[in-house]
């Protein structure tokens, strides 16, 4: 059957396009899940092997554990200001949420799991834990030389970000298109600067 000018094959109103949406869909919440799943898990572990505050090295000083609680944001940025960035966070979720309705692209679907889940384990101890609601403190226990302690969200949430950047330079969109794609889409332009045509009369 002959679809409309213009139309592309896999609509999200097509078979093609509904199995896309549902595959990137799945991605994106499973990606979420595990890391914040892996989020939760390590820092249950670290609140409890690492309660003496003592430092765990595995490399050396160039790899180990440290037990800290941090009110700011990632890598301890903003200390003074948890509840804003406790709505901030929040926001980031929404903004997930709202993002993922458009979702055809594998590689972004993977990037906001990663932002998600990243946002959803840090907003939870941020919620849950002591002093108290919307002003707790995350759980941070990765450290490595010259870099403040961290945690598997925060990890999750700069991989996230790197992946946004890549995508966005190579030219693929959250629905999956690509700007090459785009560009060779779009109807020829004008041609009157080209070299004009003569009829047999030898006239222009």
């Amino acid at each position: 059957m002959q679809t409309t000018p213009g139309t592309s094959l896999t609509d999200d109103d097509t078979p093609a396009g509904h199995f896309a949406s549902r595959r990137t869909t799945f991605v994106w919440l499973a990606v979420a899940a595990t890391v914040y799943a892996l989020d939760q898990a390590t820092k249950e572990w670290a609140t409890r092997a690492l309660r003496d505050g003592l430092p765990r090295p595995l490399l050396g000083e160039w790899f180990q554990f440290r037990l800290t609680f941090n009110p700011g944001a990632a890598f301890s940025l903003g200390t003074g200001y948890t509840v804003v960035l406790t709505g901030i966070a929040l926001a980031v979720i929404v903004v997930c949420v709202k993002m993922a309705r458009r979702l055809g692209s594998t590689g972004w679907a993977v990037a906001l799991g990663l932002l998600l889940g990243g946002a959803l384990g840090n907003v939870t101890d941020r919620i849950l834990r002591p002093p108290g609601p919307f002003r707790g403190h995350v759980v941070d226990f990765i450290e490595l030389p010259n870099w403040p302690v961290f945690n598997v969200a925060d990890s999750a949430i700069c991989v996230a970000a790197a992946a946004f950047l890549v995508l966005s330079l190579r030219g693929i969109h959250l629905d999956g298109s690509r700007e090459s794609a785009d560009r060779s889409a779009m109807p020829p332009t004008d041609r009157g600067s080209g070299p004009e045509t003569t009829d047999d009369s030898g006239h222009s």
